[in-house]
Formats: structure tokens, sequence, C-alpha cells
């Protein structure tokens, strides 16, 4: 892959309970999630963006992910949405970064299950999310933490806010009081 950047907001929530046991906080790292099995939805607004000569700037992703702590070598198994408003050659171009381009992510440092790449009309803003008509996400409320928290996937060099999910519905479930996470990203080539 040649040279890209990637800088926007990150949005996401999990059936874990507020604050997430993955997060740092206060610097100290976490640890296993709240019920051994932890699914969720982790999504990037790319405010600004390229990689290699294609501008995706505008464009939305979204992971609806899965994976059990038990597990040996606690695999992934994932869906990645790319926007549907991106070329096809954006969309391709996306795809291979979050699947295959960010070492730094766990489902592409670790083994991972694949179910699919969709294309979705993904909308992102203000604690919001909607990922096709299959996840709705809001995240308004604010948890209250004494120490800093960051979440590795944005980088734990970026501080966020931590929230409760007023609600999250996807693939069969739907939740309210789970945690959620906003921040910013800024991803680059070396």
């Amino acid at each position: 892959m040649s040279g890209f950047r990637v800088r926007g907001a990150y949005l996401e929530s999990c059936n874990c309970e507020a604050i997430c046991p993955c997060r740092m906080v206060g610097g100290v790292p976490g640890g296993r999630s709240t019920y051994g099995v932890c699914f969720g939805l982790l999504t990037w607004k790319i405010d600004d963006g390229w990689i290699g000569e294609l501008d995706v700037s505008g464009l939305n992703v979204a992971l609806d992910c899965r994976y059990d702590d038990d597990e040996p070598g606690s695999p992934w198994t994932v869906t990645l949405h790319v926007d549907a408003r991106g070329t096809d050659e954006q969309r391709d171009a996306l795809a291979h970064l979050f699947l295959n381009g960010l070492d730094r992510l766990p489902w592409i440092r670790k083994a991972r299950h694949l179910v699919a790449v969709e294309t979705a009309e993904i909308e992102l803003g203000d604690g919001e999310a909607r990922v096709g008509g299959v996840v709705r996400l809001r995240a308004t409320r604010p948890v209250a933490a004494d120490e800093p928290v960051a979440c590795g996937i944005p980088g734990y060099d970026r501080r966020g806010e931590e929230r409760y999910a007023d609600l999250f519905v996807a693939r069969g479930y739907e939740l309210s009081g789970n945690c959620a996470f906003a921040s910013d990203f800024d991803y680059a080539s070396a």
C-alpha cells in the first residue's frame, strides 16, 4: 500500500459496562471485557484523508465486531462497512486500509474471521451512528471519570470521552446504558 493519512471523529460502543474495561484509565491499561464476550460497533468519520492518490475525505467506515476473551487467541469476527457515497476505488482502498493497513488495530494484528465487506449508507455525527438498516447507535451522556480515559483503537495517546449508550441496536440485540467512547483519530503511514 502506498502512503495514507486519515483523520477525523471516532465513535464506538460495545456491550461492556461503562467505563469499558479495555480502556486505559489514568495511564493504567485495561483488561478483559465485562462479560467475556464483546460485541460492538466501531466507526470512523474521515474529515480529511487520502490513501495513495485517492482523496477519501468526507467518507465513513464502520466495523461490526465480536470476540471472545476465552477463545484461543481471541480472534475478532468482523464485518466492515464502507461508505456507499464513495467510488468503487475509494471503497476498495478504505477496505484494504481498515482490514490490512493499520497494524496497530487488534483485528489486523491477531487472527480474524472476516464475515464480509459491505457497502452501506453510513451516517455519523454528534454521538450518533447509523449503518444501513442494520445498526443504530446514540451515545450522548458522558460518564463521570476522575482520570483521563483513552482507547487503543484511536490510540492511547488520544484522550476521549467515555459515554453511556442511550441506544445501541444491531443484528438481533438492543442495549441501553452500556459503554460508548468518542474521540478523534489520526492514522498515517510512516
